[in-house]
């Protein structure tokens, strides 16, 4: 596809949405239902307001936003005029944000009515040029004006901006080991490819039940519905009961989780009288999922359920459909699916080279959807991208009908809901403390294969650490999901041959 005939993503979707005009393409948290006209006449003229602000190709348009329709406008309207996105996701204190802000070189920081409070903590210690509100706010003086009022006067069309395949999508962040989480930059090429394929049910236009932070996946999914003639319903924040209900009062038929909180879904008690009929699709993906529960999930919900495996890095991999969730595993697990068209995987030993089907290594991924490196950290690129290979950091195997299997990562990260938590980060701000001598962070799997965040502590003699006091000082420094759930006090860390904390010895010990 060349540039002349390239149209990106956020272009796409406004386009399938001002064609069909009277459908309702949104219904807020609070039940009020947008239709797909009024909803692209306000995204073109909030994307010529950034314009007429100085926000041109290459500028950052950096979004403090929540699950609203404003997040979802705000997002399009700075894509399509040219503007690199990031999201600054819930759950991060202001002191990273505020890294993240000034790492990616942000121009305008958009701000909705849901993250008025996160906005004030952010900006007493964030220098951005220009702050401007997603509708009515507070005193313009303590956060910015309000852009929605200013571009009622704009223009209700596409504005005339050229994107390329190869411009800058956005930056989003995961763990990082630095004090400051990574930053993926993508290209708008790679994400249009994604709507080229088939979304939903022939014939059934999709209604997706976004219940998880836009920022992450389900961003992506409203995309696609949105697109495809469907309908986005918005909940500020997953609740199993909430859930629940919208899916029968809404006729959901697109819902994602990650497992822990289809673990909730399961454990609720309205999931037994609650109509789940209209669901078509049920996708779970994000960390591992405990066999058992799936079973039990099928016999709930129906052959309905399909699992995705991907990474920020590379998009979606492979794709576990329902009728591939009653093959036998390797000791009882299941596979996370065969590899997508388009993409090669290959398992990899350590020392590079291919290993034998069956054989455990290294997860190794080639595709169009890989991402264009780490935002200004060459050397972070060329240790996972080498040849046009993406090297993911997850330990596998593939068996002999091609399914992939996950067993363990290479790294140490812990996927928590809400996103990813590196040890170190977590420890060397327990170093701090005026308690803590000595620390280990790591994750430790539950019954149902949920991952909580530990700490084991090693005391400064004569003082005695409290899991609360812990939780508050890590909370106000990183961020409510680096907070240890556990935490255990120990005379001594037991350390590798390298000299660093033997996380797995550890792990034994307290899960034993």
């Amino acid at each position: 596809m060349s540039d002349t005939e390239f149209i990106s993503a956020p272009a796409l979707i406004l386009r399938s949405l001002s064609r069909d005009p009277d459908r309702t393409a949104v219904i807020t948290a609070d039940g009020a239902g947008i239709t797909a006209g009024e909803f692209a006449a306000a995204t073109y003229r909030l994307a010529h307001e950034l314009i007429a602000r100085g926000v041109t190709p290459g500028s950052t348009v950096s979004l403090l936003t929540a699950n609203t329709p404003e997040a979802l406008s705000a997002r399009y309207a700075a894509g399509i005029a040219g503007a690199r996105v990031v999201g600054l996701y819930d759950g991060m204190s202001a002191p990273v944000l505020a890294r993240i802000v000034a790492g990616v070189d942000t121009a305008v920081l958009l701000v909705d009515g849901e993250r008025h409070a996160d906005a004030a903590e952010l900006l007493a210690v964030a220098d951005v040029p220009t702050v401007l509100t997603l509708g009515p706010g507070p005193d313009p003086k303590t956060i910015g004006e309000d852009v929605i009022a200013a571009c009622a006067h704009r223009p209700a069309r596409p504005p005339a901006v050229r994107i390329g395949p190869d411009d800058h999508l956005g930056v989003r962040h995961t763990g990082g080991t630095t004090g400051i989480p990574k930053g993926i930059l993508s290209l708008h090429g790679p994400y249009r490819r994604i709507f080229d394929v088939p979304f939903g049910t022939a014939g059934t236009a999709p209604r997706f039940l976004a219940a998880t932070a836009l920022a992450h996946l389900a961003g992506v999914l409203s995309d696609l519905t949105l697109h495809h003639g469907g309908t986005v319903v918005l909940q500020r924040s997953f609740d199993a009961g909430e859930v629940l209900a919208a899916v029968e009062r809404e006729r959901i038929t697109d819902l994602w989780v990650l497992p822990p909180l289809l673990h909730r879904l399961l454990d609720h008690p309205a999931i037994t009288t609650t109509d789940l009929s209209s669901l078509e699709r049920l996708m779970y993906g994000g960390c591992v999922a405990s066999p058992t529960r799936i079973r039990e999930a099928f016999g709930v919900f129906g052959p309905i359920l399909t699992s995705g495996y991907g990474m920020s890095e590379a998009q979606n991999i492979a794709v576990l459909t329902p009728e591939d969730h009653d093959r036998p595993g390797h000791a009882g697990r299941l596979p996370v699916g065969r590899p997508l068209p388009g993409v090669e995987v290959v398992i990899r030993s350590a020392g590079g080279t291919e290993v034998p089907t069956g054989e455990q290594g290294e997860i190794h991924v080639r595709s169009h959807s890989l991402m264009a490196g780490y935002w200004k950290r060459p050397d972070l690129t060329a240790e996972v991208m080498r040849d046009g290979w993406l090297r993911t950091g997850d330990i596998g195997c593939l068996d002999q009908d091609g399914f992939l299997y996950l067993t363990d990562r290479l790294t140490d990260k812990i996927i928590v809901t809400g996103g990813h938590v590196y040890p170190s980060e977590v420890e060397d701000l327990l170093l701090t403390h005026p308690a803590v001598a000595r620390c280990a962070v790591l994750g430790v799997r539950d019954a149902q294969q949920t991952e909580h965040v530990h700490a084991v502590v090693v005391p400064v003699p004569g003082r005695l650490p409290e899991l609360d006091d812990v939780r508050a000082f890590v909370t106000a420094h990183k961020g409510r999901i680096f907070a240890p759930e556990a935490l255990h006090l120990v005379p001594e860390i037991p350390l590798t041959s390298a000299g660093k904390p033997d996380r797995r010895r550890l792990r034994e010990a307290l899960v034993h």
